[in-house]
């Protein structure tokens, strides 16, 4: 999208750009402008998100998306470009910070108010006589399209491995138009580049061909499955394992206790995201190469983000308790079958959090009073076996006193023997 917009930007007759020298420079101007905004998105977006971040506040993060963008595409459109090539680079700029899942959840109300108006006003740009007045035209453009797609499309998925009746179902599917083609014609009339009477035509035959989707998918389902050969998989077009959606634990706080538990986890190599509200800890936990991003992990749509269906645990550490309660109520509302382990304040708040849904509370003053008991007893000289047997049954002690207090609890006392038998 990006390189054709750019393009698109530059051929605007209206420039007056002569010859293949006024051409180049006109590029050369773009190419600057372009690179310069991008130098000045990473330079300058961190520590304005950073300040952001500070005031928690949410509608100032949202001014912040909007002045980004809005900027972005002034500076484009000064340069001569389309502002929709600023909303991209913008865009793509957000992505790459460690406050992009908060950026997702930011705007995602006005994202589907946006598509959905922008759907509407191109709905309402159709014109069905188009079809009356050039019905030969219409129709046999949508079906050159398809079908020189498919050319395109069929060879190509036979050269990557494929079968041919599955380039036929890939070449059917991927034949029609898509939603950027209404992008691209608008800024192409916006550029003076189509007239309007031919960017409507344009318009429907894209539309009319989106329309014909699900009855090309369904001619294609009729010939794949009888036809179609199983064919192995290139490993090296498989999702690899560093994707966003391998199921990993979610630290939820990375203050010093979520940093604890995460430099556990690395050492039992076992993957975890973190996040925290914090933006300065964020930064500096990331240039030591930490997995953790800027966000509110309130909002179960972050969670989401998370990918939490696939998740394999979720660490609360959070050292607020109205947070941690919403969170634990959240998750598993979320997800019936979620391991959840909430730091809770103290023996009632680790009963509250199994009612409202932890799989394990674990109370600070109570782990506390155990530290410092190993501590003692091994100080004044027994043997560490026993104290870490004996600091083992109290804590299960303990844990079962708490899960006593909520009807339904699962209580699993770790007795001396089977601990002794494990150590």
């Amino acid at each position: 999208m990006v390189p054709v917009l750019f393009v698109l930007g530059t051929f605007d007759p209206t420039k007056h750009i002569r010859g293949a020298a006024g051409f180049g420079l006109a590029i050369g101007q773009a190419l600057l402008a372009v690179a310069a905004i991008v130098a000045f998105g990473r330079l300058g977006l961190r520590p304005l998100f950073r300040s952001v971040a500070r005031t928690h506040s949410a509608e100032l993060f949202v001014a912040a998306c909007l002045l980004v963008v809005i900027a972005t595409g002034l500076a484009t459109a000064t340069a001569g470009l389309s502002m929709a090539v600023g909303a991209l680079i913008s865009g793509l700029l957000l992505a790459g910070t460690e406050y992009r899942r908060q950026v997702e959840i930011t705007i995602e109300p006005f994202k589907g108010l946006a598509v959905g108006v922008f759907l509407i006003s191109v709905g309402m740009s159709l014109d069905i006589r188009t079809v009356g007045a050039h019905p030969l035209l219409v129709f046999g453009a949508a079906s050159g399209m398809l079908l020189l797609k498919l050319l395109v499309i069929a060879p190509l998925t036979r050269a990557f491995g494929l079968t041919w009746v599955n380039g036929l179902h890939i070449g059917l599917l991927l034949g029609p138009g898509g939603e950027f083609a209404f992008v691209i014609v608008a800024v192409a009339v916006g550029e003076h580049l189509l007239r309007p009477d031919t960017a409507r035509v344009v318009l429907f035959i894209t539309a009319l061909t989106m329309a014909a989707i699900p009855l090309l998918s369904r001619l294609g389902d009729q010939f794949a499955p009888r036809q179609a050969t199983k064919t192995p998989v290139d490993p090296s077009i498989l999702i690899p394992e560093v994707s966003d959606a391998l199921p990993r634990v979610i630290i939820a706080g990375f203050g010093r206790v979520g940093q604890t538990v995460g430099a556990m986890l690395q050492v039992h190599k076992v993957p975890y995201v973190a996040i925290d509200r914090d933006p300065d800890r964020v930064v500096h936990q990331r240039a030591n190469g930490a997995p953790v991003y800027f966000g509110d992990m309130r909002q179960i749509e972050l969670l989401r983000r998370l990918h939490l269906s696939t998740a394999r645990a979720l660490v609360v550490t959070l050292d607020d308790s109205a947070a941690t309660d919403e969170l634990v109520i959240a998750a598993r509302a979320g997800r019936d079958d979620l391991l959840i382990i909430a730091r809770a304040r103290d023996a009632d708040h680790a009963a509250h959090l199994y009612r409202v849904g932890a799989s394990d509370a674990v109370p600070e003053t109570i782990e506390a009073s155990l530290q410092l008991s190993e501590a003692v007893l091994v100080d004044v000289g027994v043997p560490i076996g026993p104290v870490i047997a004996s600091i083992h049954e109290k804590r299960a002690g303990l844990q079962a006193t708490i899960k006593a207090m909520v009807p339904g609890a699962e209580v699993r006392p770790l007795g001396r023997r089977r601990l002794r038998d494990r150590l």
